[in-house]
């Protein structure tokens, strides 16, 4: 069934519209999008359990008092653990999707709608009132129609979503202290050798070097 709706999609001219819309994009936008995409989807950026949690870690949540500290470390958490964000309000609005018949109903009719649609348009195009409309032109149409059914429809998961993992964002970008998981790129690597200048000890443990046989 998918691929026969696949199939039909590119009859329909699906792939064209897609093709037409990207190559419209100037290339320095795609290539700052693919970049973007690329560095802030990295799965680097997904931070284990046990440093979400702060498993291990002694007072890993507690209450700072201090506004400037609690800015601060607000800023830190949500630089840090974004990815998590993300991927908890995914896994919230999914299981939300889940528990909502009202939800699931709409987007069967729509994909039910889709199907007729593409079916009446397998020719090359479908007569309407005596108009005939090619399918791309249908396409379009359907597309314009599903964006605002998908809005009405997911209206209430949407905004649930928002406000639940909104709540728990908050509450962990607040109470989280992960000050110990700061940016490696603040450290200093500090190389060469060690000498003590005014005639102490010149610290040969800092300072190996191999013996000349």
């Amino acid at each position: 069934m998918v691929s026969n709706a696949k199939e039909s999609f590119n009859k329909s001219g699906g792939q064209e519209v897609l093709a037409s819309v990207t190559n419209s994009i100037p290339q320095g936008t795609k290539d700052y999008i693919t970049q973007a995409k690329s560095k802030f989807f990295n799965r680097e950026h997904l931070r284990p359990v046990s440093v979400f949690f702060g498993i291990g870690e002694e007072n890993a949540f507690y209450i700072e008092k201090t506004p400037s500290l609690v800015i601060s470390r607000i800023n830190h958490n949500v630089a840090f653990f974004y990815m998590n964000y993300i991927l908890l309000t995914t896994v919230l609005f999914l299981l939300t999707l889940v528990i909502s018949p009202s939800a699931i109903i709409g987007i069967g009719f729509l994909g039910i709608a889709w199907m007729s649609v593409i079916r009446a348009t397998s020719e090359g195009s479908v007569q309407v009132y005596g108009v005939t409309i090619s399918q791309k032109q249908v396409s379009i149409a359907m597309t314009v129609v599903s964006g605002f059914v998908l809005i009405k429809v997911l209206s209430h998961v949407f905004w649930w979503t928002l406000g639940s993992s909104g709540c728990i964002v908050a509450t962990h970008a607040f109470l989280r202290d992960a000050s110990m998981h700061k940016d490696e790129g603040d450290k200093i690597e500090m190389t060469g050798d060690v000498a003590f200048t005014d005639g102490g000890e010149d610290a040969s443990f800092l300072n190996p070097q191999s013996d000349v046989v």
